[in-house]
């Protein structure tokens, strides 16, 4: 989401209605990581957790990166919101994900894995805004800047759909197969939510394509059972998957 106005403290009705939807769900059911991610950002949100910004300053962009070397917004534009709404929008999604793929990846592993993706998609946002730059001669892609944990939600979604049968889903009222469902909701909320980052939804869907697809994704499993001893389980389609493309 593209910063717009500066964040008011305190409890909003977006996260009331979070903390209901949290309730609704079971909180003994929302895995460890998951839960903690979620509180992390709705405290960071209302001011609870104190740091020496605003979401605005730590808004992402190429510019901010390429130029200024701005790596505090390299770390920390994922983890901040525009809005209590688009907060609430963004962790009702990551409770349905980290529900799902916590508890079968392992509670260490899906922090690693977290954290490489966020880094990923810091990455691939300011690669991208860098190149259509550089494609189109709009420096406006170079300059705009995005704050929010969309992209990593994009990411695990992909994963999500990697690790499942293909099946229909419902997207936005449409009835579409998983295989696409993503690139299908990617194209509903930029014509829905115009003051969404399209650039971050996009990189966030390119970097769960890189995991569940490339070699990289097998790197990126070595060195996480490296480093916690415990391999990530995938399910038998998503070997498949990643195998059908590029072996």
């Amino acid at each position: 989401m593209r910063p717009t106005q500066r964040r008011q403290q305190g409890l909003q009705y977006g996260i009331y209605l979070l903390g209901m939807q949290a309730l609704n769900y079971g909180i003994d059911k929302i895995p460890p990581v998951t839960l903690i991610t979620i509180i992390a950002q709705v405290l960071l949100y209302v001011g609870l957790i104190k740091v020496p910004w605003n979401a605005e300053e730590v808004c992402i962009s190429a510019v901010k990166i390429f130029k200024y070397r701005d790596w505090n917004s390299f770390l920390m534009s994922n983890f901040e919101h525009g809005s209590d709404m688009h907060l609430y929008y963004n962790m009702v999604s990551l409770i349905l994900k980290g529900s799902y793929l916590e508890p079968m990846y392992g509670t260490i592993n899906f922090v690693i894995l977290l954290a490489i993706l966020s880094c990923g998609c810091s990455a691939m946002y300011v690669g991208l805004g860098y190149a259509l730059m550089q494609l189109t001669g709009d420096y406006g892609y170079y300059t705009q800047c995005a704050i929010g944990f969309s992209a990593i939600l994009f990411a695990l979604k992909v994963i999500v759909v990697c690790e499942e049968y293909d099946r229909i889903q419902d997207v936005g009222g449409l009835r579409v197969s998983s295989k696409i469902a993503v690139w299908v909701e990617l194209i509903l909320i930029h014509l829905l939510v115009p003051q969404s980052s399209f650039i971050g939804h996009l990189g966030g869907i390119l970097v769960g394509c890189i995991y569940c697809y490339t070699f990289i994704g097998e790197m990126i499993d070595n060195i996480i059972y490296t480093v916690t001893g415990t391999p990530i389980i995938h399910e038998e389609q998503f070997y498949r998957r990643r195998s059908s493309l590029f072996r």
